[in-house]
């Protein structure tokens, strides 16, 4: 993760560019999220799993920050990072549940390796079936359990 985030916002600056973002200004929601990203890689080193990367972490927290940005009330009683740094760890929290349900799941188009010319070989080519009819199957068989 890399410390080259630009500093956070102080008290009157945020309230300043929170006043402009609230009459519409974009250049100002870009500052207030530019200027929040040291805290999403803060609290996305808290939640380094092996399912994803650091910098996977980073960008689902960035999408967090972009909602608490969006979302955030300046009539609330707490600052825009107090507010953001939840919307960050539920953003992060969500998407490691998410990858945790699908752990299990395999594509059928997942590369597996390589055969003897260099050519990327999946589990439709090692069944020798058709894909629909591999899928008109396991579809079957969902609907009977």
């Amino acid at each position: 993760m890399s410390d080259s985030f630009p500093m956070p916002l102080n008290e009157k600056e945020e309230e300043y560019y929170l006043s402009l973002y609230q009459t519409g200004d974009e250049e100002a929601k870009k500052v207030l999220i530019e200027r929040n990203l040291r805290l999403v890689a803060h609290i996305a080193k808290k939640y380094t799993v092996a399912t994803c990367s650091p910098d996977d972490l980073i960008s689902i927290g960035t999408i967090g920050l972009i909602k608490a940005v969006n979302t955030y009330s300046s009539k609330r009683s707490t600052r825009l990072g107090t507010y953001a740094a939840k919307c960050i760890e539920n953003e992060i929290l969500m998407s490691i549940r998410s990858a945790k349900k699908n752990r299990g799941e395999v594509s059928l188009n997942e590369p597996l390796g390589t055969d003897k010319d260099g050519n990327e070989i999946s589990f439709n080519d090692i069944l020798g079936t058709d894909p629909d009819a591999i899928i008109d199957d396991i579809n079957l068989k969902m609907q009977i359990s």
